[in-house]
Order: C-alpha cells, then structure tokens, then sequence
C-alpha cells in the first residue's frame, strides 16, 4: 500500500484523525513534526526561534525523503506544502488527503494553543493571511478533499476508508 499523506491547516486535525486511521488500517502512523522534534531534541517553538522557518521546511523534506516507499499513514505539519519540491514527493508518493476546516473553525480549535510558532500575535488575523496562502497549494497538492468542520472522528475516518476502497 502506497502511503496516506494527511495535509491540512494547523487544528485541521491531522495528528488525531492520522492516530484513528492507523489503527482501522492497521498502520504505522508516523507524524513529521514528532520525528523533527526528536531528531532535534528541541521543540518546534526553538527550532522556529533559533533555526528559522527554511530550516524547519528543510526538515521537513529530508524526512519525506527519508519516509518515501515506506507505507502507512503520515500527518504533516500544516507549512509542508510551503516548498515546491514537498508538493510534489506527497503528490507522486502517496494518496494525499486534505483535511480542510474553515479559518473560523482553526481559530475556535487553535485559539488557546500557544505552541504555533507562526502564530504569535493577532492569532485570527494570522490564521486568515496564511489560510489565505497556503489554500491554494493544499488543493494542488491533495488527491481527495475531505472537510472535517462539524464532523466526527468516525464520520472523517468513514470517508478516507471509503476513498481507499
């Protein structure tokens, strides 16, 4: 089985719906923000505040490239689709799934989380401009859309595994 990418803004539910679908399919879930925190002994807030945000992508790909023909399902970190070449190796790679919710919905979800480096200050306004961003890149990148504002867990997980045949 090829992997299962889950793409999304940050509080789209990724890491939770990944956790869920790996365990109906009996696979690994394997989440690239948890492996660069590791790797790094650091989190994601230092890595932003020493590194910066190239540093991070760059991240990013080295464990994409490093998870290529490995199966099960991968959860990402909301900024993965930022570089070109990330669009394209989840693209080619795997079944991408974008988990879409509403800028108002991330705002309700994400409101007290102070752990989001690109987030510090006026947190509606910086949903919306990078919401605004990144929307159409999620949608290039993504083979099925899913929309996960007001649903369930289990509802969310039906459509994936119905997607899947």
């Amino acid at each position: 089985m090829k992997p299962i990418y889950l793409i999304g803004f940050m509080g789209a539910g990724k890491t939770t719906i990944g956790k869920e679908l790996a365990s109906c399919l009996n696979q690994e879930v394997i989440d690239t923000d948890e492996e660069i925190v590791m790797r790094e002994k650091k989190n994601i807030n230092d890595i932003f505040e020493e590194h910066g945000e190239e540093y991070f992508r760059n991240l990013e790909t080295l464990i994409l490239d490093e998870f290529d023909n490995r199966a099960g399902i991968v959860t990402t970190g909301g900024g993965i689709v930022v570089k070109p070449e990330n669009r394209k190796k989840l693209n080619e790679k795997g079944i991408v799934f974008f988990l879409y919710a509403s800028p108002e919905e991330i705002f309700k979800r994400i409101e007290n989380d102070h752990s989001r480096p690109l987030l510090k200050g006026d947190k509606k306004r910086l949903i919306q401009e990078l919401y605004e961003k990144r929307m159409p890149l999620y949608k290039e990148t993504a083979h099925v859309v899913i929309d996960t504002t007001n649903k369930d867990k289990a509802e969310i997980i039906q459509e994936i595994t119905d997607c899947l045949g």
